[in-house]
């Protein structure tokens, strides 16, 4: 029983922090693509 526990805990710790970590993906890869048209990079 406590390994299911364990085990849904643990789905919902990993959904949580895709959740949490995708919006700050979002901006590294705004800022990066910004700074690369910025600097003139292609």
């Amino acid at each position: 029983m406590f390994k299911a526990i364990a085990d849904v805990l643990r789905s919902i710790g990993g959904a949580i922090a895709t959740v949490v970590t995708l919006p700050f993906r979002a901006v590294a890869r705004l800022f990066s693509g910004a700074s690369s048209t910025a600097h003139g990079h292609r």
